[in-house]
């Protein structure tokens, strides 16, 4: 038997500020995951953080589990009746068989054991349960701060990225997807953020928290006065952008639906 990983945390040291500022998932996504499952009694959201993806599944699915292996980001998950959060890894959800119509994994299926998590989604799956590994890359920031944004996540960022970083940037399509694959429609987190929002963000990244502890908080500091520079009066939002990618299966099928 494979000894399970051990749990990569970088993200309780900031989880309020990823509870604050961690954009949430558009209803055109939660509505086409709830007419792919065969029912909407039961949905888990493992990787769940703050809940970006567990409460708005709330509005579809009569009943959410949402779990996460930081107990931080759970005591700063977003209260809602219909979610039921749980400090637990996604490879061992503690649901029983057969159970649960939806599986979602928003940003976080590459910290995961992949072999052990398919594993225990076959497990929990009813028949028909839909599974969906979801994504979101690089930001798109409107105007004159983009070129701004960019260098600092490739240039600045770009060695303190975890390695499995580059799994989001590819949209997942190189991870292992063992089921039947369905087609998804494009889709994209968009908001309006004025300035201070959008640095809240950033600020959460993995890579930002990497760069403090080897150099400091120079490096950070800088690049958020180049920004406020460009973006001029940082009460005004401009459009933030995230274009969405999903691998989307069905569970107990193999092969092209």
């Amino acid at each position: 038997m494979t000894e399970p990983r051990a749990f990569k945390d970088h993200f309780s040291a900031a989880a309020a500020g990823y509870a604050a500022h961690r954009p949430r998932y558009p209803a055109a996504l939660i509505d086409h995951l709830a007419d792919l499952a065969p029912a909407t009694a039961c949905a888990l959201d493992c990787g769940c953080g703050t809940g970006q993806l567990s409460v708005p599944l709330a509005g579809r699915f009569a009943r959410v589990v949402a779990t996460d292996a930081s107990a931080a980001q759970i005591a700063n998950a977003e209260p809602h009746p219909g979610v039921e959060y749980r400090v637990a890894l996604a490879e061992d959800s503690g649901l029983p068989p057969a159970s649960v119509d939806l599986v979602t994994v928003a940003q976080a299926a590459h910290w995961l054991d992949l072999e052990r998590f398919y594993a225990e989604v076959r497990r929990i799956a009813r028949p028909g349960a839909a599974l969906a590994l979801i994504s979101y890359g690089v930001l798109q920031v409107e105007g004159a701060p983009a070129p701004l944004v960019e260098q600092f996540y490739y240039r600045v960022l770009g060695p303190w990225w975890p390695a499995e970083r580059r799994h989001v940037e590819e949209g997942y399509r190189s991870l292992p997807f063992p089921f039947a694959e369905c087609r998804a429609p494009a889709l994209a987190i968009e908001v309006q953020w004025p300035l201070a929002e959008l640095l809240g963000y950033i600020d959460t990244w993995s890579a930002v928290r990497a760069l403090e502890k080897a150099r400091g908080r120079a490096p950070v500091e800088r690049f958020a006065a180049e920004l406020a520079a460009a973006w001029g009066d940082p009460g005004m939002p401009r459009t933030v952008r995230w274009p969405l990618a999903l691998r989307v299966g069905r569970v107990g099928r193999v092969g092209t639906p």
